[in-house]
């Protein structure tokens, strides 16, 4: 499906219209708490997040968001459940976004209010429909679509739509469904998608399927962990669909009796070091370099000539190659800043 959807800005973030899919995640910090936000909208914008969400359960909440806003690398969308004036105040103090469920906001008189104060203000409203927040006899879509047209109603287009599940099947179908309906721009995603484990493997399934036929402008990879976890899953699986460059990659091998050394410990440890090296790259436009760790003789040299910083593991040791050339052996405890040198001079 090649769908030509409108474009919306949240802050200087393009969605839909043929613009990059964007990566969001939300922050669990205290609403009220500035200083950890700011600090942890820092550390998401180094992940390599687009977008970041946060909720506003009241008025106080919403001024600490938009004082966050003025300092915050990135743009940030307030969450607004139960009570619409906490969207107003949010729009008054300089969010980029809101994020309304219709299912909980109240009636048709505070979704316009809320559609006002926004056009005003020229931000856009995402309509988030939750399977787990509908009214009575309705669908994920007919909700949406229900929502939609009061914002457009008062004239209001700038709107993004999510059709949210927790499981992989309902999400895909209400998703399908939405795309034939509507040129708006979706915000894909599960809804309690789970632990890492479970809620990456459900998540990759579902935003794979929906990004590879077309479907999907702006991503959320919603796990019980950290946002930087949310943000690298959904990072990787837009590079696995070749929607982003390549960043940081290691390849490493599965392990067998030959091992003699730590790869997995290796191999993890450098994939850390990589992640905050991966936005210098990206801001210098520079490709990251392949990496491979391996650990023995039989599949490790060949591997190492097709990386272009490889570590091939002995007995306590590990061989460092770069380009292919062998530079030389090295301790076990010396192999993680090796690796993460070499990426360095890359640079």
């Amino acid at each position: 499906m090649d769908r030509n959807t409108r474009q919306v800005h949240v802050g200087k973030v393009p969605i839909g219209g043929n613009a990059p899919v964007s990566v969001q995640t939300m922050l669990a910090d205290d609403p009220h708490d500035l200083r950890s936000i700011v600090t942890h909208l820092e550390s998401c914008a180094k992940a390599g997040a687009d977008i970041v969400r946060l909720t506003v359960p009241d008025i106080d909440a919403a001024k600490v968001l938009g004082a966050a806003a003025k300092k915050s690398p990135v743009p940030l969308v307030a969450d607004v459940h139960f009570d619409y004036r906490c969207a107003l105040a949010a729009r008054e103090h300089g969010v980029h976004a809101l994020r309304l469920n219709p299912g909980n906001i109240g009636g048709r008189d505070r979704v316009q209010a809320v559609a006002r104060a926004a056009m005003a203000k020229r931000i856009p409203i995402r309509i988030g429909v939750n399977g787990g927040s509908l009214e009575k006899g309705e669908t994920l879509v007919s909700s949406a679509l229900k929502h939609v047209k009061l914002l457009e109603d008062e004239g209001f287009r700038d709107i993004v739509v999510s059709v949210k599940a927790s499981n992989v099947a309902d999400t895909l179908a209400a998703y399908r469904e939405l795309a034939e309906r509507t040129d708006l721009p979706l915000h894909v995603g599960l809804t309690e998608a789970g632990t890492f484990m479970r809620g990456t493997v459900h998540s990759s399934v579902a935003l794979g399927i929906l990004l590879s036929e077309g479907i999907g402008d702006t991503i959320r990879v919603s796990l019980t962990d950290t946002p930087e976890k949310e943000i690298a899953v959904g990072l990787e699986i837009l590079r696995s669909l070749g929607m982003r460059s390549p960043g940081p990659s290691v390849t490493s091998c599965p392990t067998c009796g030959r091992t003699k050394c730590d790869v997995k410990g290796v191999a993890e440890s450098v994939e850390s070091g990589l992640a905050g090296l991966a936005a210098e790259f990206g801001r210098r436009g520079l490709k990251f370099p392949k990496i491979a760790v391996m650990g023995c003789v039989v599949n490790g040299p060949g591997e190492a000539k097709g990386a272009d910083i490889a570590l091939c593991g002995g007995d306590g040791v590990f061989l460092l190659y770069e380009g292919g050339e062998l530079q030389g052996k090295i301790p076990e405890s010396e192999a993680v800043d090796s690796v993460l040198s070499a990426v360095r001079r890359c640079m």
